[in-house]
């Protein structure tokens, strides 16, 4: 059984689950590359096809074994609020950007909602609940995602984003599947005390921030250091030109400047989603993330949202 101890500081599972992926299925890296290449050639474009607001239908997959593990409704609906005002760029603690940077917050064009049918066209809140005997869940091998681990079976992943909520083991906040992947365990998984706003929802991590860095996985998105590793020598990227280089992550609540990678005088955006800050210290995208969210949405994930 892997540990289930609160998380302390942010730490996301997305990396390892990708070079876990990899290994398993070698055609995964020729259809990332293939996105990278679309996303590439609309980055030099500077802007993606759609102009318009692209709607996402959520569904939300709550695994549980105890009462408190199996949140309310309004827990659910705080977190769809949360990646609203996060992706719309509508949430207040915006104005925590440093003004070199204010004029770079940046509206991803993009909305959620629950989904109001379910994949047979019955209609839905949007939600399932499954009673599991499974005290956590890991990230390698995607137990969550599966009936027969314990979990729940995802929807079609090219007509919804799957939610699972969930206690994970191993000191996790939660973890995402990049585009292109295997659809049956696509989508997002997160630790049920830092999903939403209220409810069990735990500070450092209840702000919902951890869905929206994780949905920014799931839209191509890659963490903002690069996920560089020792020894750090600033040479990892994470595809984006509006974002300073730096060398690793940052955790907490960081006092502006914070200078790596030689990136003075303003240093790391640690502010931004992609980083390891805590929810509070966390407040924007950037507008050449956005292009490459909206690629993956032209690309990869063309064929969910309204």
């Amino acid at each position: 059984m892997a540990e289930t101890t609160p998380p302390r500081r942010r730490t996301c599972g997305t990396m390892a689950s990708y070079q876990h992926l990899l290994e398993l299925y070698p055609a995964y890296r020729q259809r990332l590359m293939k996105l990278e290449r679309t996303t590439e050639r609309m980055g030099i474009a500077g802007a993606a096809l759609r102009t318009t607001v692209t709607t996402i239908p959520v569904v939300v997959h709550v695994v549980y074994r105890t009462d408190a593990e199996n949140i309310s409704d309004a827990q659910i609906k705080s977190q769809i609020d949360a990646l609203n005002k996060d992706y719309r760029a509508t949430n207040q603690d915006k104005s925590k950007v440093p003004g070199v940077w204010s004029g770079l917050v940046a509206d991803a064009r993009i909305g959620f909602k629950l989904a109001a049918t379910d994949p047979t066209g019955k209609p839905t809140n949007g939600i399932t609940r499954t009673k599991t005997s499974q005290r956590s869940f890991i990230d390698q091998g995607n137990p969550v995602k599966s009936k027969a681990t314990g979990g729940q079976n995802g929807w079609p992943s090219d007509k919804f984003l799957n939610m699972w909520v969930c206690t994970l083991g191993n000191g996790l906040l939660g973890y995402a599947q990049f585009p292109a992947g295997p659809a049956k365990t696509d989508g997002v998984v997160i630790l049920n005390t830092a999903f939403g706003t209220t409810g069990t929802a735990k500070a450092p991590f209840n702000l919902g921030r951890s869905a929206t860095h994780e949905v920014g996985h799931w839209l191509n998105l890659r963490h903002i250091w690069g996920d560089d590793s020792p020894p750090l020598d600033c040479q990892a990227s994470d595809f984006i030109e509006d974002t300073p280089n730096q060398s690793e992550p940052n955790y907490g609540k960081p006092s502006f400047p914070h200078v790596s990678c030689s990136n003075g005088p303003n240093g790391d955006m640690f502010m931004n989603y992609m980083d390891y800050v805590d929810d509070n210290a966390m407040c924007m995208f950037t507008p050449m993330q956005v292009v490459r969210m909206q690629a993956a949405l032209d690309g990869a994930r063309r064929k969910i949202g309204t």
